[in-house]
């Protein structure tokens, strides 16, 4: 479905990042995996490695939230695979302190990295798809921006960003040929929802008329079908995908 693509994945060093790694490269992409640091990249690269021989991938560290730091990183898989056709914001983080505790620096650095990075790395990604004639950009938004949390104002708060400026750039972005959509995963397996205490896990599964977690590769496949062509017509969109959770 992929066939030809060229990728970033943010945040692609484990969880729903790594999955869409290995979903892009089964369907024919060639993938760049950004990652937070140098041995988180070498790990995934190492088990990408056993797992897919001769997958043509590569991984970076840039400091997403530092727009020269992007460039510079976007450039190196410009010159690797020739041209960048598919941007996948995944990186992200959360937490869960109530206002009372929540310190201004600790919330500062939830927007610096979900909606400052994000916005870097589509400002970037939006000159190279401009020049190529057109290209996709996905970002990483979440159910939480349909009714909030009871704690950690900050997650929601940048996942609402993260919709606003998806919505925008595909207004924008879409003369170019650019299609801009989010996915916004509810109860997944991954390393954010296992820091989780188990007594809030229980409270949400009863929530999920499909009554279990989403798998990482569930939501992989949401970014497959926004990459591809069979969704050559949506752009402006939010994809939950959360087992029904907000239905």
């Amino acid at each position: 479905m992929l066939h030809g693509k060229v990728a970033i994945i943010t945040g692609g060093s484990r969880g729903i990042g790594y999955a869409v790694v290995e979903t892009y490269l089964k369907n024919g992409a060639s993938v760049a995996l950004f990652a937070s640091r140098q041995e988180t990249v070498d790990k995934a690269l190492s088990k990408l490695a056993e797992e897919h021989p001769n997958a043509p991938v590569m991984g970076l560290y840039p400091d997403l939230s530092d727009l020269a730091s992007v460039e510079e990183a976007f450039g190196q898989v410009k010159e690797r695979f020739g041209r960048i056709d598919i941007l996948v914001n995944n990186a992200g983080i959360s937490a869960r302190e109530s206002i009372f505790d929540y310190k201004a620096e600790d919330f500062e650095r939830i927007i610096r990295l979900n909606v400052t990075a994000l916005f870097n790395c589509s400002k970037v990604a939006a000159v190279y798809m401009r020049e190529q004639g057109g290209g996709v950009i996905l970002n990483a938004s979440s159910m939480v921006t349909r009714n909030g949390q009871s704690a950690g104002c900050g997650y929601p708060t940048s996942k609402y960003a993260v919709n606003g400026l998806t919505r925008s750039l595909a207004r924008e972005l879409g003369p170019y040929h650019i299609r801009v959509n989010a996915v916004a995963p509810g109860v997944t397996r991954t390393d954010m929802v296992a820091n989780l205490p188990q007594a809030m896990v229980d409270r949400l599964l009863p929530s999920i008329p499909l009554g279990r977690m989403g798998e990482p590769e569930e939501v992989a496949n949401a970014y497959l079908f926004l990459a591809s062509d069979l969704a050559s017509y949506v752009t402006g969109a939010v994809l939950h995908v959360d087992g029904g959770a907000i239905a």
